[in-house]
């Protein structure tokens, strides 16, 4: 039985999440929701827009739809917790995508999760409502991801790694084993954390400079 699925958001990765729930999963999207004063339009990817407050309800109850609401880690997640908070208080229950690319091995997975392809999750894992896991990451074993995360790619967190809530964890980033990751951090792309992270650690890696020679002069390539 096909299930049905209001998307929140007009904005791309609405129309990720519309790409994915209609070709990788067993949802039909039927429509997308955002705030009213944030309408610009009637329809987005072909689909109609309603505004998000009592009157979605109405149009499409709780009962026979899932919401989703996909936004991105905008004030380090707050903006996605907040639209997640606002719709369980109307009676949804969120919907998650798991990427049938991805390898999972847990069921230990919140509600309204985006794991996109190529994702490895180990076993006894478990990963916190309202968290993305954008593609190419590394869960390691008896790891801990709470609630309203954002991990970029190429992510690889070790075994035994506890992270908190309300994290980012940017591109290429490592972390050791059996470390903890407090609350609303920010892990920059790069960054290779060896040691506990304290609540609203900000942790930054050196970008690569340009070299003198421009790359004109070099001969051997």
């Amino acid at each position: 039985m096909i299930k049905k699925i209001v998307i929140f958001g007009a904005g791309d990765i609405a129309q990720l999440a519309h790409y994915y729930f209609t070709y990788d999963s067993d949802y039909e999207v039927v429509a997308f929701t955002v705030d009213r004063n944030f309408i610009k339009g009637s329809d987005f990817c072909g689909l109609p827009v309603h505004p998000f407050d009592e009157s979605l309800t109405k149009k499409f109850p709780s009962d026979e739809f899932k919401l989703f609401i996909a936004l991105s880690y905008s004030q380090l997640n707050q903006v996605r917790k907040q639209k997640y908070c606002e719709a369980k208080a109307l009676g949804y229950e969120l919907a998650s995508y798991i990427s049938s690319k991805a390898t999972i091995l847990t069921d230990n997975i919140g509600d309204n999760c985006f794991i996109l392809e190529d994702n490895t999750l180990q076993p006894f894992t478990s990963i916190g409502p309202n968290t993305t896991l954008w593609s190419g990451n590394h869960i390691g074993h008896h790891s801990s991801i709470g609630a309203h995360n954002f991990i970029a790619s190429h992510v690889v967190v070790s075994g035994g790694v506890t992270i908190g809530n309300e994290c980012f964890i940017g591109v290429n980033a490592t972390l050791r084993d059996h470390i903890c990751v407090g609350d609303k951090c920010v892990i920059g792309a790069g960054v290779i954390l060896m040691a506990d992270a304290g609540a609203e650690g900000l942790y930054k890696a050196s970008s690569t400079k340009r070299a003198s020679v421009p790359s004109s002069k070099l001969k051997n390539i």
